[in-house]
């Protein structure tokens, strides 16, 4: 597994698997990518679907998924992982909600050679106004690919309030945050703001707290902090209740991950 430094709102990966990836799991971001080569096999939204290469990949924010080989030969593939809100300022208005793409798997030229772009160097920053580009087409490409948009009714949300709100909590992730400081915050009852928070970023206040301190979690464990260290520094019970969320959010073991970073750091 390679992966950039996280770079304004955006984390690329590349990974090679044979058999078992990843557990269930499900994460705050959209995942968007591309297989390189072999079968790549995934359970996602209660069906089996499998990706060849050349063809893209969507997994939506907080929607449960796997990973493994379709044969021996493993697969290779590469990765975007998008925080909704950069896709959803680059929709301009255009819809209300978050686009939703119909098929999980499918064909698209565009969309490959901006993932191909975006990924072809891991090791260096993308340029910001490439970076910029390549949202844009992302998110032009998911809108295209949501037909419900074209009939979605209009869902007011207060995008300031939001905007305070994802500030707080990205602030706040290492302690326990309490819905009477989002509802000061942005000035609504906490009912309304989930709703909001979740069409304006995909997911609960909650959800994105808790993300906010594994992605912590995963960096500090790269670095070699040792796990009981990063549990505590972060926020967290015990090694268990981080392992707990680790491997709910990534579909490995916080140990697991610390292996294959190790490992790529030293090739």
């Amino acid at each position: 597994m390679r992966l950039s430094a996280p770079q304004d709102g955006v984390q690329r990966i590349e990974a090679y698997f044979a058999g078992h990836a990843y557990t269930p799991h499900r994460h705050d971001t959209y995942a968007i990518g591309y297989t390189l080569g072999g079968v790549q096999c995934f359970r996602y939204r209660g069906s089996e679907t499998s990706s060849l290469p050349g063809r893209i990949m969507v997994i939506h924010p907080d929607e449960v998924h796997d990973g493994h080989a379709g044969t021996e030969d493993g697969f290779l593939y590469r990765m975007l992982y998008v925080e909704p809100s950069r896709i959803r300022a680059a929709l301009d208005g255009r819809a209300d909600t978050l686009p939703f793409a119909k098929e999980t798997v499918f064909g698209d030229a565009r969309l490959l050679s901006t993932l191909a772009a975006a990924c072809g160097d891991l090791e260096r920053p993308i340029d910001p106004l490439l970076m910029d580009q390549i949202i844009a087409t992302i998110a032009d490409r998911l809108l295209a690919h949501d037909p419900s948009l074209k009939q979605q009714r209009r869902q007011r949300i207060d995008s300031r309030a939001m905007s305070r709100v994802e500030a707080f909590l990205e602030a706040n992730a290492t302690r326990t945050v309490h819905s009477e400081e989002l509802e000061d915050l942005a000035q609504i009852d906490r009912y309304s703001l989930a709703r909001q928070f979740r069409r304006a970023y995909g997911t609960s206040p909650y959800r994105f707290l808790m993300m906010r301190r594994l992605d912590r979690a995963r960096q500090a464990i790269s670095e070699g902090t040792p796990l009981a260290e990063t549990a505590a520094l972060l926020g967290f019970s015990d090694q268990a209740h981080m392992s707990r969320h680790f491997n709910a959010a990534f579909g490995l073991s916080p140990g697991r991950w610390r292996r294959l970073t190790s490992a790529a750091q030293a090739l």
